[in-house]
């Protein structure tokens, strides 16, 4: 991939709309794009620009072949243009990519869209890598491996929730995070090499409690930024939640309440529904992959043997179980051993039909196991919407885990991953410092914790530690 190179590409979904534009950056950008323009006005860096998208070479012969800055004029003939445009110019290197950029707005028909890029390619400008803007914006340091990853995000967003997170990521705020836990262990990697290296110089080695103590501040805010990944991964990727119940206690009615539509069928007769059920919700800004099951019992026939083997694998697939009761029956078989199975995981246990029933103590406490474990339990009544606002606020509950901010959480597996490695690193350090063993050995381990850093927020080279050790020693005077 040539960094040199004036790439093009559609910056628009694919297939007709209202918009469609075409990006060129590279340093041909404006040499290549203003033959096939007719522009009211000069091109200015940060300035969107009217005018017409028209065949390179039909330019009033008065202008430059390359120039195309003649300003527009209704004397011109009509049939040379192929559409209005509004064109923008950003300068470099105040641009996405540091480049020169060259942005044209057309008409959202793929014709025009096609053949703008068309144009571009006969001109010299190559067609764009897949992600090539967002790559040589971050190989030219216009942002961070994060911020680069942000952009994906961002786009892949399905609510506004997912939208703000990715945004404030793409501001640097996980960079902003990591840098001065990254910098408190470079300056701790800087003090011990300045106490082998420059020994002559009266710098002295650090003593184990100091180096304890400053390892121990790199690591808490580690620790705690990789806990997150649980809150986090919901965010990016959705929270499945799976109803299960025996047939009739008002799964289907239920769903239809969280999904605020008629989405599943619900009918007086048990055993309406035979398959699973999908659709996604937003709840808090959270994607909620909502699942109604068979009702699980003993089967009568083959399709609703099947709908019950599904509906024991859904629960076991999903990251919550809402189990539902009829708080209006007594206990049975089927609710004994649903209960046995949600105890062991994640579950709200849900009472519906509570309209049918009086003020008395709940079904639930029938079951004082249930005051254990990751199990909570709520009266609804599908029919009136009874406790449906709570059961939202316990679900989310449930994916916070008490509570979560807005920042400082990360949402990303491979950040997870690296921040782990570098923990690991952190504890063979620790163990280095322990067992008393040289300085050198525990530099290796301290380097190992901070390569993955690197991996996150870009490298730290060798010249970052030695101008630290020069700037925070007096070595040599």
């Amino acid at each position: 991939m040539n960094l040199d190179d004036t790439i093009v590409a559609v910056a628009t979904p694919p297939g007709a709309g209202g918009i469609g534009i075409v990006r060129l950056a590279g340093p041909q950008a404006r040499s290549i794009s203003m033959p096939m323009l007719r522009l009211r006005q000069e091109l200015e860096p940060g300035r969107a620009v009217f005018g017409e998208l028209i065949e390179p070479g039909q330019n009033d012969p008065q202008a430059g072949a390359d120039s195309g800055t003649e300003l527009y004029s209704s004397a011109l003939r009509l049939e040379q243009r192929i559409d209005e445009v509004v064109v923008t110019y950003f300068a470099r290197p105040h641009s996405y990519t540091t480049d020169d950029i060259v942005e044209i707005s057309a008409h959202g028909s793929p014709v025009v869209v096609r053949h703008i890029v068309e144009l571009a390619l006969e001109r010299g400008a190559r067609l764009a890598e897949p992600g090539e803007f967002t790559m040589r914006a971050f190989l030219n340091g216009r942002i961070d491996l994060t911020q680069a990853e942000a952009v994906r995000d961002l786009i892949e967003s399905q609510t506004l929730y997912q939208a703000k997170v990715a945004a404030q990521q793409l501001g640097g705020s996980l960079s902003r995070r990591l840098g001065p836990v990254k910098q408190m262990l470079i300056e701790l990697i800087a003090f011990l090499e300045a106490g082998i290296d420059f020994a002559e110089d009266d710098v002295s080695v650090p003593a184990s409690a100091q180096i304890l103590e400053r390892m121990a501040r790199v690591r808490a805010p580690l620790e705690e930024l990789a806990a997150s990944f649980a809150y986090g991964k919901i965010v990016r990727e959705g929270l499945t939640l799976a109803i299960v119940g025996r047939p009739n206690v008002g799964k289907s009615s239920l769903f239809n309440r969280l999904v605020e539509r008629e989405r599943a069928i619900v009918t007086s007769a048990p055993g309406t529904t035979r398959d699973l059920v999908t659709e996604t919700v937003s709840l808090g800004g959270i994607p909620l992959h909502l699942v109604d099951t068979a009702g699980i019992r003993g089967a009568l026939d083959e399709a609703e043997s099947i709908g019950i083997r599904k509906s024991h694998e859904a629960l076991t697939d999903a990251d919550l179980v809402l189990a539902v009761v009829d708080a209006s029956q007594p206990k049975s078989a089927e609710d004994e051993q649903l209960l046995r199975q949600v105890l062991k995981r994640a579950a709200i246990v849900i009472e519906n039909k509570s309209d049918l029933v009086s003020a008395a103590a709940p079904w639930v406490e029938k079951y004082p196991e249930l005051a254990t474990g990751d199990v909570s339990s709520l009266r609804t009544s599908a029919l009136t919407g009874q406790g449906i606002a709570e059961l939202r606020a316990l679900i989310l509950r449930h994916v916070s885990g008490g509570g979560a901010s807005e920042t400082g959480f990360i949402t990303n597996i491979r950040h997870q991953a690296l921040l782990r490695d570098t923990l690991a690193a952190l504890d063979r350090a620790l163990g280095a410092v322990k067992n008393m063993l040289p300085h050198e050995m525990l530099l290796l381990d301290l380097y190992s914790a901070l390569r993955p850093l690197d991996e996150i927020t870009g490298a730290t080279t060798t010249d970052d530690i030695l101008n630290l050790i020069f700037s925070r020693f007096c070595i040599g005077k």
